[in-house]
């Protein structure tokens, strides 16, 4: 428990500290994503968001049993604050220490690396409470999923900030 207040207070002093603008190439435009053929349109990739979109439905409504469920056992979550695994993400959010409130969602995208892992890109606006605080920050999430004896599983779920 103790870690995981430690975790919240990080995270608290993350999203509310001004953050340093980071560096554009030349010309100031963002580098767009990797050109890979997008599977958003196919029946498998319809089924990849559909899940995406219940992930970030469950988020927001701390629906902790739901998201263990999802979650493979070895996940790694990547936030401004830290990375860490299943067990203290979901009782993260579980304990409301992170309220997802929700996802302004600007672009999403699906990829797969053969049939059994797809990567889903999201730019997004993301309204969450951390610490008390109510925050809105930009970023690019990857959300990486694996299938296991025939059922997806959420491997890695990571936060990229991006300068709005």
């Amino acid at each position: 428990m103790k870690q995981i207040l430690v975790i919240a207070m990080m995270l608290a002093g993350i999203f509310s500290a001004n953050e340093v603008m980071a560096q554009r190439p030349e010309g100031g435009q963002r580098p767009q994503p990797p050109q890979m053929v997008n599977h958003s349109d196919t029946p498998a990739g319809k089924e990849i968001l559909a899940l995406s979109a219940s992930m970030w439905q469950w988020m927001s409504d701390k629906d902790a049993d739901k998201l263990a469920n999802l979650y493979h056992d070895s996940a790694v979550f990547v936030h401004m604050g830290g990375a860490w695994g299943k067990q203290q993400e979901v009782a993260i959010i579980g304990g409301g220490m992170i309220h997802y409130k929700k996802a302004d969602m600007q672009g999403v995208s699906v990829r797969f690396a053969g049939d059994d892992s797809a990567i889903v890109l999201s730019e997004m606006n993301l309204l969450a409470v951390v610490g008390g605080n109510e925050v809105t920050n930009h970023f690019m999430v990857t959300e990486n999923y694996i299938k296991v004896d025939g059922e997806w599983k959420l491997t890695v779920l990571a936060f990229t900030k991006l300068n709005n």
